[in-house]
């Protein structure tokens, strides 16, 4: 069980850690691709955040948060093939942060093909949010192993 256990948990961390070698190598000094795709949806999402809260959203280069996001999907794909629960916590934020922003399906019309595109994508990273959240479950359903100490002798007098 263990060896499939660990097979699993490098084919799920696959997805992030191919997603994450793929964006390092298209990095360049701007972002790469990522974040010309990421800003447009990003600042519809920071005028959304302030037209509806009120909220003025700090400005930051996309840059640095596609760096950020790299960080945490490298980081934690690795720490989660090790069955660390900080790897799948860096995960469920990776996923918490990036899915409303990037599978914007919300701002359009349900009749364009762009809508159905989002919301599958937006659904399979729910999903992953849900195998993540299970993963925690489980890792602390499971009671601590105890080491198999003999209990010491009372001494009779």
């Amino acid at each position: 069980m263990g060896f499939v256990s660990f097979a699993g948990r490098v084919l799920f961390a696959s997805v992030f850690l191919l997603s994450a070698y793929q964006e390092i190598i298209e990095f360049g000094v701007d972002g790469g691709p990522a974040a010309k795709v990421v800003a447009p949806k990003y600042d519809t999402f920071v005028n959304h955040v302030t037209l509806h809260l009120g909220v003025k959203v700090p400005e930051v280069e996309m840059k640095h948060v596609i760096a950020a996001t790299i960080v945490l999907k490298g980081l934690g794909g690795l720490l989660f093939i090790f069955s660390s629960s900080f790897g799948a916590y860096l995960l469920l934020l990776h996923l918490a942060l990036v899915t409303p922003i990037v599978f914007d399906f919300y701002n359009y019309d349900m009749q364009k093909p762009e809508f159905v595109e989002l919301f599958f994508k937006f659904a399979q990273n729910l999903a992953l949010f849900g195998a993540l959240l299970f993963f925690l479950g489980m890792k602390n359903s499971i009671p601590k192993r105890q080491s198999k100490r003999k209990a010491p002798k009372t001494k009779t007098v």
